[in-house]
């Protein structure tokens, strides 16, 4: 049994970056002699005070027990036959963790799904602003003897430092994502969108046309927020639910229509198109902004809908709104789209072929 390690910030479960890149792999990567480890940083204790407010002193800490469970990992790593670092080893903008881990033999692959060599700091952390580097990441892609990108876009720019990129869509686990119909049948469209608490701005982008669609159909449309508990709009009747795991899938599925808008930047082209790809796998008619990846998922009026500009964000969702058919048409072509490939099961073996393939080098 070959033996992996992975190294990233969050337990399991916790962060979506993590669940939908590796950590559903590991019971196939298991089955196929791979004896998976992870070694994360952050407690949900630690959670609390790293992405609040304040917290200085407690923040100092978790900063110190991180170094020291880093430098224990690099001790460790030659244990591993392979070290699967995901976005960093270490939260500031320090190479270090990678460096040291590259020059104990054991091969290092890098995974990553965002543009993560762009600054991009959450408004609770601007203060520690100075310690992150956001271009240590083509140095940490130049140390790595294999890097995962999420998407052409990511790759294109990982080749610009390592001749060695495989392409890995962020994928999602079809045999957990099946919607649940509700026994009672709604009077309204639920128009939805499921983020976090550093991605609700992105859900500004919506604010415009969702006055117009609610001004048009008054109560026969709702609007649903998952992942900002804090999150409130009176005129929308918007009050925000907190994410939690097990009910992921519960709350996804009262959405009718899902939305994932976004602005056209140098950011947002990196992304992987989570959010849409889990609408799509519950057979949810999604409609997202033609920016990046999202363009390569959709085809436009088919399996979902491409929509740029308040006009045409309004004109697609009445589509939907209005038509019940079209709905549940669009939602099975998505979910088809996903199965195809941006599920687990589309990618699981590329995974095991990627990983033999390197120890094999």
């Amino acid at each position: 049994m070959k033996k992996v390690l992975f190294i990233a910030s969050h337990r399991k479960d916790r962060s979506p970056s993590q669940r939908f890149r590796f950590e559903q792999y590991f019971e196939h990567l298991q089955q196929n002699g791979f004896e998976c480890h992870l070694s994360n940083l952050l407690s949900a204790e630690d959670d609390k005070a790293f992405y609040g407010s304040g917290h200085f002193m407690e923040k100092i800490a978790i900063l110190s027990r991180s170094f020291f469970k880093r430098k224990k990992d690099v001790r460790d790593a030659k244990q591993y036959d392979i070290v699967f670092v995901q976005r960093e080893a270490f939260m500031t903008g320090s190479t270090y963790f990678e460096k040291q881990l590259s020059r104990t033999g054991t091969k290092m692959i890098f995974d990553f799904d965002d543009s993560i060599w762009i600054l991009d700091t959450s408004n609770a952390n601007k203060k520690w602003e100075f310690l992150k580097d956001a271009e240590k990441t083509s140095r940490i892609i130049a140390l790595s003897d294999m890097v995962f990108a999420g998407n052409q876009y990511l790759a294109d720019y990982a080749a610009r430092f390592n001749k060695n990129v495989k392409i890995i869509p962020t994928t999602i686990d079809t045999n957990e994502y099946k919607r649940i119909i509700p026994e009672v049948k709604k009077d309204t469209v639920c128009i939805g969108w499921s983020g976090s608490i550093t991605t609700i701005k992105h859900f500004e982008y919506a604010i415009p046309f969702l006055l117009r669609i609610k001004e048009k159909y008054g109560d026969k449309v709702s609007i649903k927020v998952i992942g900002d508990s804090s999150y409130m709009h009176e005129a929308l009747q918007i009050k925000g639910i907190a994410w939690i795991k097990q009910d992921e899938v519960k709350e996804l599925s009262e959405i009718d229509i899902g939305i994932m808008p976004l602005p056209d930047d140098e950011w947002t082209k990196g992304k992987c198109g989570l959010k849409g790809l889990q609408y799509m796998a519950l057979e949810i008619p999604t409609i997202m902004s033609p920016v990046g990846v999202n363009t390569e998922i959709i085809s436009d009026g088919k399996n979902g809908f491409l929509a740029k500009g308040e006009e045409e964000w309004v004109e697609k969702i009445s589509k939907l709104v209005d038509s019940e058919e079209l709905r549940q048409q669009v939602g099975r072509e998505g979910r088809s789209t996903v199965e195809t490939g941006y599920s687990v099961s589309s990618q699981q073996n590329n995974y095991v072929r990627y990983f033999n393939e390197l120890l094999n080098r």
